[in-house]
């Protein structure tokens, strides 16, 4: 039996970027554990699910996804500059922080803090893999 759109499937994987660094993987010490999704419902990003199609349990591979097929490409737009006072945080806001931010329509998603003064804060509203080259090992364990 192979993958379908509709079927229910775990799969294994490992996501490195081209220089290898490792950004993701099922397998974290203790704590690893197959992920489950629906294919073709979007839940998980177009080129991972589009790889997973017809493939057979226990069978593994390896993929490239360009950022098209995953968070898509960074846009400079995405980054802004907000007053201090409209960020209403207690805790001391620094570089390399991500918050989450609530879309009009209740999705949240990640912005990274890029730079803070006295007055201002930058975020980048960009998802932060956007831009990137994903590469994955991925291994189908079960269909449900």
């Amino acid at each position: 039996m192979t993958v379908k759109n509709g079927d229910k499937v775990s799969v294994e994987y490992e996501g490195k970027f081209d220089s290898g660094e490792v950004f993701d993987s099922t397998s974290h010490g203790d704590h690893s554990h197959p992920l489950d999704f629906v294919v073709g419902e979007n839940h998980v990003i177009k080129g991972f699910e589009d790889a997973v199609l017809g493939m057979k349990v226990g069978e593994e591979k390896e993929i490239s996804i360009k950022p098209k097929e995953a968070y898509g490409e960074r846009k400079e737009e995405l980054v802004r500059e907000f007053d201090r006072k409209q960020i209403p945080l207690k805790e001391e806001l620094k570089v390399g922080m991500i918050l989450g931010f609530n879309a009009p329509n209740g999705q949240q998603f990640p912005a990274t803090i890029t730079k803070v003064s006295d007055d201002k804060i930058t975020f980048d509203l960009n998802h932060p893999l956007a831009g990137k080259q994903l590469n994955f090992k991925i291994k189908l364990v079960k269909i449900n």
